[in-house]
């Protein structure tokens, strides 16, 4: 469903220019859930934007549903959902009127879009915030406007960029629950996060980069018997170690 192909991006030119992701590949499944993982500058985001269609790459490609993001970047936004705590939402507009416009953007027809609705409110518990403007919800609540946008024209691929920044237990507590829907429901996955002790419980296999490099990939099992390390902190710190010959990276419950 995902592909990435020695995907790259460097900014900038001459001896000031930062190669910010060098050479990445890896596949996602359907109804797989892939951590994208390393510390804050890794090249994480950078990724997702060139699997988007945002950005383009300088070498390699990325395709979505067996597109190309840099030659149909349109087609593949459509099958695309993408969670982030950047996402801001219409404070004048409700929840309901906010999911029907964007279900339009996609295209999805107004009888479709009144179905979908119904099935997100009761998968996520909208009903009795669903006529309320968006400036006055409490912040579980916009978190849960959020997530249905993401899925309001359902999409084979759901993209989710640091997706527990900022929130509370009872917060990161549905945004598992929602990623283990996701994964019932089939879809492609990509978490991406320097929080390595929550991506250990959430995803099936990982990637971990570090200075814009994939230095593994692979499921848990796999990883701990090629490192001899058994939790996903231990295995980055090997890995880096392995590469810069230092073991002057620090780490406190797996967050960078």
């Amino acid at each position: 469903m995902i592909k990435v192909h020695e995907l790259s991006r460097r900014f900038g030119s001459g001896p000031a220019s930062v190669l910010a992701v060098d050479g990445v590949t890896f596949t996602v499944a359907p109804g797989e859930v892939y951590g994208l993982l390393g510390p804050n500058g890794a090249g994480k985001t950078t990724t997702l934007r060139m699997i988007l269609g945002l950005l383009a790459p300088t070498s390699g490609h990325a395709e979505v549903a067996g597109m190309r993001s840099d030659r149909a970047p349109d087609e593949v936004k459509r099958r695309i959902g993408l969670v982030s705590t950047a996402s801001g939402l219409y404070q004048w507009l409700t929840p309901r009127e906010l999911l029907l416009f964007f279900a339009d953007l996609y295209s999805v027809s107004p009888e479709r879009a009144r179905e979908r609705l119904g099935e997100l409110a009761t998968l996520l518990d909208l009903g009795e915030f669903l006529d309320r403007r968006c400036a006055t919800l409490s912040t579980g609540q916009r978190q849960r406007v959020i997530l249905a946008r993401a899925l309001i024209h359902d999409p084979p691929i759901m993209l989710l960029d640091e997706p527990t920044r900022g929130l509370d237990v009872f917060g990161t507590h549905a945004i598992f629950e929602y990623i283990r829907l996701l994964r019932d429901e089939g879809k492609a996955v990509i978490v991406s996060t320097h929080r390595l002790d929550e991506a250990q419980r959430l995803c099936d296999r990982f990637g971990l980069l570090h200075r814009g490099r994939l230095v593994c990939d692979g499921t848990l099992e796999a990883l701990q018997a090629q490192t001899g390390q058994a939790t996903l902190v231990e295995m980055f710190m090997h890995f880096v170690q392995q590469e810069t010959g230092s073991g002057q990276l620090s780490a406190v419950s797996g967050e960078y």
